[in-house]
């Protein structure tokens, strides 16, 4: 059997479902897509989940709060974050100036694990949930010292990247089938006993 380890752009992921505007599989258990897209000679080590705290507004950082203690239910599922930028923009039609929040370091987290996991010898299969063309240089890298291993992209809804394409050994998009056999129920129980319960917007 074929080791797999599945990196997991997340706010790429959440991009991709809310361009389609699949709330429904906001609540996913990433552990299960990343098993849902795996051949017959492979099998899941573990699952790396890339992402950043939100802050602002308040009822969307307890969405993604209690999503993230969803996850971490889940055996062989890690999660590393990344940070947000802010910014102030202004407005060239009114003048008006507003801030602005950019997501960052996801793209170096997930190069450095995979460079990590790849010297290590933790998988013979990288499967990458992202299309950020970013993650072209560690790739090719990884290709170059490490012949034997393979990797493959796996594009979110809406989202794609011929530079990765051209990059990866395989490419794959991750289909709806595959999504709805891979949300949580409704009600997820922390090893406690406390009930987490899916958000009443991502229905």
């Amino acid at each position: 059997m074929k080791r797999v380890v599945a990196y997991i752009d997340g706010f790429n992921l959440y991009y991709g479902l809310r361009s389609k505007g699949w709330r429904w599989f906001y609540w996913l258990n990433i552990q299960e897509m990343a098993r849902g897209m795996l051949k017959p000679d492979q099998m899941l080590i573990t699952t790396k989940y890339f992402t950043s705290v939100v802050n602002y507004p308040a009822d969307k950082h307890r969405r993604q709060a209690i999503y993230l203690e969803a996850l971490r239910t889940l055996d062989s599922v890690e999660v590393y974050y990344g940070h947000y930028l802010s910014g102030t923009v202004i407005c060239r039609h009114c003048g008006h100036t507003y801030q602005t929040y950019h997501e960052k370091m996801t793209d170096v987290n997930i190069a450095v694990e995979l460079m990590s996991d790849a010297f290590q010898d933790k998988f013979d299969v990288a499967l990458i949930v992202s299309a950020d063309s970013d993650l072209v240089g560690p790739i090719q890298t990884v290709q170059r010292l490490f012949e034997q291993k393979r990797i493959v992209v796996t594009f979110p809804p809406d989202r794609s990247s011929n530079a990765l394409k051209q990059a990866a050994h395989a490419y794959t998009f991750i289909g709806r089938d595959v999504l709805s056999k891979s949300v949580f129920p409704d009600q997820v129980v922390k090893p406690d006993g406390f009930i987490l319960q899916r958000p009443a917007t991502w229905r």
